[in-house]
């Protein structure tokens, strides 16, 4: 079967709109947010008591900030890359916002509802993650330091990813304790771990199956100013 051309400028886009519609879709859930975002979400519940601007699309691009500052430190360079992923970041925060608002007025009160939007979330999220890994484009921070991490030690970049994932869970239930209490999870629940047991699972099989049916090829030739 011949595959169909994929542009990864378009993969990057595509891969933008999905992330920040399922951030929304898991934090509709009310079963907890993706480990991945749950660290910034946790900061939005806590500070927006005292600074109402502070939504979760800016709790989002203020923490990756900080993580392509520790992704500077890790790699002990700095590359143009790791400035646009911030600015990624940003763009990102922006879609989420609107896609929180966009969703608000939808139904989230029944228990098959909320599992509906905790399963979509976690559907998206991961196609979302494996277009990322298909775009030379400067993906978000939390896809950025996979990427590097797996290139510098030459390891699995899926095998990276769960050691992520779980290293962001155990930081996010840290969180919810010192801000609101031992015992409290605010942000966290059973959505949360079911979204780090299949995440990485779930983006495998999205690779295979998008490398399977598509070819992706660079449309312009801007990769160098992302390197």
């Amino acid at each position: 079967m011949k595959k169909k051309v994929f542009y990864t400028e378009l993969s990057y886009v595509v891969a933008m709109f999905l992330m920040a519609f399922a951030a929304a879709c898991t934090a509709k859930s009310g079963f907890g947010v993706s480990m991945v975002v749950a660290p910034a979400y946790i900061l939005h519940l806590k500070m927006a008591e005292f600074l109402p601007w502070f939504s979760f699309g800016v709790a989002e691009y203020l923490f990756q900030g900080l993580l392509v500052l520790m992704t500077v430190l890790v790699m002990r360079k700095f590359k143009k890359g790791y400035l646009f992923s911030f600015v990624t970041a940003v763009l990102y925060g922006t879609l989420l916002d609107g896609a929180v608002a966009l969703i608000a007025p939808l139904p989230a009160d029944a228990f098959w509802l909320r599992a509906g939007w905790i399963l979509l979330g976690a559907t998206l999220c991961s196609l979302a993650v494996s277009l990322f890994f298909h775009t030379y484009i400067s993906p978000e921070a939390y896809e950025l330091i996979v990427k590097e991490l797996a290139q510098k030690f030459k390891v699995d970049i899926h095998k990276i990813k769960r050691i992520y994932d779980f290293s962001s869970l155990t930081l996010a239930v840290v969180l919810s304790f010192c801000f609101f209490g031992f015992g409290v999870f605010r942000g966290v629940g059973w959505g949360t771990v079911f979204c780090a047991l299949v995440n990485s699972l779930l983006i495998g099989r999205w690779s295979k199956l998008l490398d399977r049916h598509f070819e992706f090829r660079d449309r312009l030739s801007f990769a160098r100013f992302f390197q």
